[in-house]
């Protein structure tokens, strides 16, 4: 490939910059009391999640790059983001959604002085469940669990593009994807006191589904009631993704495993 060089040099910047591609996931399961299981029931909550390990393979246009990556390396590069995610309850089912939205770039000049690149990466998604919860109630030392369970669809968009302007006709490097695919998340939630609770998650999507081979998603945090109707939420996550597909130009392909900090602060009502 006559680009095969410059892939090979700013694919690692492509790399460098998905690292921020990933669910987070909210921590908070219970009611806040027993008094609030009738009628609905509302949260909004923002969230950030802070890789601090990415390995993987990126590829544009056929060519790879291995990733072995660093927090301070995403945040070198990142542009902008938003995440928030949404659920209702009402008794034993609720509704969830969650958007998320991150751009990342950084440009430069090739070692010949002769040509500009630019890199450009945005990740979107948006996911609708619907959850059922199928145990609730109170253990032997009088705290209250819950587990519920969640299906869903959520539709993606993944960038990865390289824009090289200098002498002669410009060249753009990969493009943009969008498809949908399946969702599972299956959730649980233990009060440790009034003021903490503990929860689990495992969500899984793809199963091969236009060409998301899978996506995982495994934590576990806990959730601190700092006020009446605001809670702070922070833990630990492991996130996969390997989705790969063919264009005119070759493969286009994002296989990267991450494993993180996520902090959230929760609104209810």
């Amino acid at each position: 490939m006559r680009y095969a060089p410059l892939i090979s040099r700013y694919l690692f910047c492509v790399g460098l910059l998905l690292v921020a591609i990933s669910h987070a996931a909210s921590a908070q399961s219970l009611a806040r009391s027993e008094d609030d299981e009738g009628g609905w029931r509302h949260s909004i909550t923002p969230y950030l999640f802070l890789p601090l390990s990415t390995t993987g393979t990126s590829t544009i246009d056929g060519t790879s790059v291995g990733l072995d990556l660093s927090l301070s390396e995403v945040l070198d590069v990142l542009q902008g983001a938003a995440s928030v995610r949404y659920e209702g309850w009402n008794g034993d089912f609720g509704i969830i959604s969650e958007v998320y939205y991150v751009r990342l770039g950084e440009d430069g000049t090739l070692p010949s002085g002769n040509a500009n690149v630019d890199v450009d990466v945005r990740q979107t998604f948006v996911n609708v469940q619907g959850a059922y919860r199928f145990a609730n109630g109170v253990n032997a030392w009088g705290r209250r669990y819950a587990a519920d369970v969640a299906i869903g669809v959520q539709w993606n968009r993944l960038k990865q593009e390289i824009d090289i302007a200098g002498p002669g006709p410009g060249v753009t490097l990969g493009g943009t994807e969008d498809w949908f695919e399946p969702m599972i998340a299956l959730r649980y939630a233990m009060e440790i006191n009034d003021k903490w609770s503990f929860a689990s998650r495992a969500e899984l999507s793809g199963f091969g589904v236009n060409g998301d081979d899978l996506q995982y998603l495994l934590l576990a945090g806990l959730d601190w009631k700092s006020w009446e109707n605001t809670s702070l939420r922070f833990g630990y996550q492991f996130y996969g993704i390997d989705y790969s597909t063919d264009r005119s130009g070759g493969e286009f392909a994002y296989d990267v495993d991450q494993n993180g900090i996520y902090a959230a602060v929760a609104f209810h009502f």
